[in-house]
């Protein structure tokens, strides 16, 4: 007996064992293993479609997201516009009415001035009126002797009534 050839009968016994636990495998063993790797297809198959689900879900998102801030800035654009005119529209407004207040305003002024004019005007007719009427009266007074006299006299008198009016203002 040799060690690299076995004997007949091991050859025998050792088909017999190997057919029985083939048989096992056979009827236990395999439809287990082959229901585990069924399974552990289909989980694999159900997260890659929820995986590609979930990519398509979140293209979407994006999208939705991208659209929402397209959005967000025409409206910040159409508010800023809308903002530039309002302030525009505003300060026409305003300039208008500065415009209408400037006008009463100088209106006014002009008025108080004539007025004032008017008032100064007549001040000085009464006190021209004043004065002549001085000089008449103490030229008349006073008799006079002759042309020379007078003359110097009429002078003297306006040289007074101007000193006075000075010393009044």
């Amino acid at each position: 007996m040799s060690l690299l050839l076995p004997e007949a009968g091991l050859v025998f016994w050792m088909l017999i064992a190997f057919g029985i636990v083939f048989l096992i495998l056979r009827k236990y063993g395999f439809p287990a293993i082959t229901s585990m790797i069924d399974e552990r297809r289909k989980f694999i198959d159900d997260a890659l479609r929820s995986a590609k689900e979930a990519n398509e879900k979140l293209a979407a998102i994006e999208e939705q997201g991208r659209a929402i801030l397209d959005n967000a800035r025409e409206e910040q654009t159409r508010i800023l516009r809308e903002a530039a005119a309002t302030r525009e529209q505003l300060i026409k407004e305003a300039h208008a009415r500065a415009e209408i207040e400037t006008g009463k305003m100088l209106a006014e002024t002009r008025r108080i001035i004539e007025q004032e004019k008017k008032e100064a005007l007549d001040d000085i007719r009464a006190q021209v009126a004043e004065l002549s009427l001085g000089i008449a009266e103490k030229i008349v007074r006073k008799e006079l002797a002759g042309d020379e006299s007078q003359r110097e006299y009429a002078g003297k008198l306006l040289d007074e009534a101007i000193t006075e009016r000075e010393n009044r203002q």
